[in-house]
Parts: structure tokens; sequence; C-alpha cells
């Protein structure tokens, strides 16, 4: 367990101008509400204002919006299926992106920038917990490697920068989120927001069994995505460092017990059927989030009250009709 604590800094967000990229998806979102409680002024730009994909539309955007600090969390996500299926997208929309926006940070001299990676940055058969140093250290999981190397680009990108410039361009590693905000797209969505879907599904249905891809027995840790934002304000706030650091809760839960308390949340009483043709993923995903409990910060939301939350979420979008069955 990585037990070094990281240097404290004191970046105060009052008065500033904060640019969150990707404010319409699931982490910008939260990253918004978080900051409502910040004496800053928030900007954002959707889509018809600036194709984050287009070197010159960013700059142009930028020099007139002035950002003083940037969250970096537009990019071009998926589960197993859409990484499969779009490898080029995954990859191209992500280098572009990230690679615009921190060239851009830098050359126009925003003060402080948080780039958003993603645990899958770290090989297949990682130490578990997965420590910040373990990046680079085997092969990566084959299932999500053209997003992983995407953001590994993104966080050597920002720790390029640092070095060479002095820029203070950040990083965090969070672990799989969920909650307000999540794909429940039947051919994009990751594990928990897809098993949410079917046993909702199986309830209205009446179905006895819902099926689940692969054994259930791979391990994963989950973070309510508003104690992610809570953390991206605090390292914004409070950390300055190359290594990109891990968000997290610290412990995991295996596919086949997530199942079981998200029919208990829901209220649904059939059986699973494992469709072991289907991939598994990494076997176990749990981060060490020793560097970040240092500093001060540690997750609040338990996954039994985060999933009762989401349920409620998810139900709320299906009556505004904001999301179908």
């Amino acid at each position: 367990m990585t037990t070094d604590a990281p240097d404290r800094v004191d970046f105060d967000l009052t008065g500033k101008r904060v640019w969150v990229a990707g404010h319409n998806g699931m982490v910008g979102s939260a990253i918004l509400r978080r900051l409502a409680s910040e004496n800053c002024t928030v900007i954002t730009a959707g889509r018809d204002d600036v194709d984050l994909r287009n070197q010159a539309q960013v700059h142009d955007w930028m020099s007139e919006a002035k950002p003083d600090a940037v969250f970096l969390a537009a990019a071009k996500v998926g589960g197993i299926l859409a990484n499969d299926t779009q490898p080029a997208e995954f990859l191209h929309d992500n280098l572009a992106i990230q690679t615009n926006v921190i060239h851009s940070a830098h050359n126009l001299g925003v003060q402080k920038l948080l780039f958003l990676g993603s645990t899958c940055i770290y090989p297949r058969l990682a130490p578990q917990p997965m420590p910040e140093d373990a990046l680079l250290t085997g092969p990566l999981e084959p299932t999500n490697e053209w997003y992983a190397i995407a953001k590994i680009a993104g966080l050597k990108l920002c720790q390029a920068y640092m070095r060479q410039y002095g820029d203070n361009f950040i990083s965090a590693m969070p672990t799989n989120l969920y909650g307000p905000g999540d794909n429940y797209s039947p051919d994009g969505s990751h594990v928990l927001p897809a098993i949410v879907r079917k046993i909702h599904k199986a309830k209205i249905d009446n179905d006895p069994a819902v099926p689940i891809w692969g054994t259930g027995t791979p391990r994963r840790e989950f973070l309510h995505v508003d104690d992610l934002a809570d953390a991206l304000v605090f390292l914004m706030r409070e950390y300055s460092g190359e290594v990109a650091l891990n968000v997290g809760v610290g412990s995991d839960i295996s596919i086949k017990e997530l199942s079981q308390m998200v029919a208990d949340v829901i209220g649904w009483s059939g059986e699973f059927e494992y469709d072991t043709s289907k991939p598994d993923g990494t076997p176990r995903k749990l981060v060490d989030v020793s560097r970040l409990s240092a500093l001060g910060w540690a997750a609040k939301t338990s996954l039994k009250d985060g999933l009762k939350r989401t349920y409620q979420d998810y139900l709320a979008a299906l009556d505004s009709g904001a999301l179908r069955l």
C-alpha cells in the first residue's frame, strides 16, 4: 500500500473562471452540482459552441472564454461492447479532445487544469489494490485498451507540460462510477447501469430470470459520481504533482453480489443467468487510495445508499421521458 503523502497546495477557486469541459456528461454534471457551492464563475460550452476534436475551434473558444481553471471531463466513454466495436473512435476522439484542450490551456496560460483519466489505464493483472505506480508495468485489459491508451496519453501529456513548462496540470484516476446522468443504453452502458436497467425491466415484465454478462466473479469498486465531484474539487484546491491520483472508495464487490444488491433495492426476486460466452473483463479492479486519503479526502456514500438514490434517479428519468425502458 502506498503511504507517501503528496504535497498539499492552496489553489483558491474564489473569483476564478472555471470551465467544466464535458458538462453535459455524468461526471461533468456532478462537477457543476459541486461547484454551485463554490464562489467561482462556472463556464461551459456545448457541442454547438465548440467541437473539442478541432484544435482551432478549441483555441478560439478558450481565447474568448478565458478560463482560469479547467476540469477536463469531456471524453468518449462506453462499456465493453462499445469499446470493442468502436476502437477507432475511442482512440481518435479521446486523443483529439484531450490534446486540444491541454495544449490550448498551456498556450493561453490557464492557471490549473485537472484531467480525468480512468483506472482502466492499469495493467489487466495489476496488483490489488492498484497503486499509482502500477501504470505501464504490464499488458492492458484487451476489452478497453483503446480507451485506456488514450487516457494514458492524456495523463502523460499533463505530466509532460508540468515537467517541461511548469504548468499546473494534474490528473485523477476515478474507479467505476455510478449515479445520476449515467448511460443506461443496452449497447453502451457500463455494468452497474446495465444491471439496474435489466432488473427493473424484469420487475415490470414479471420475468423470472435476468441475463448477466460473464461469470459474475469479477470484482469491481463503485464510486458515486457526486463523491467523485467532491474529490475533484478537493484536488483542484489541494493537490499539485505529476502523479495521477487514484479516486475510489477502497473496497470492492463481485458482480454476482452487486446484482443481488441491485435486485434487493429494486424489489425483484428472480434468478440470474450468467452468460459465460461473454467476456468478464479485468478479473479485479480495486484502487489503492492511500495517497488521496493522506491528503485528507474520503468517499462518503455507501454503495447501498448510493444504489437507492441511483434507482430513484433512474425512475425519475423514466417518468420524465428522459430515458426509455
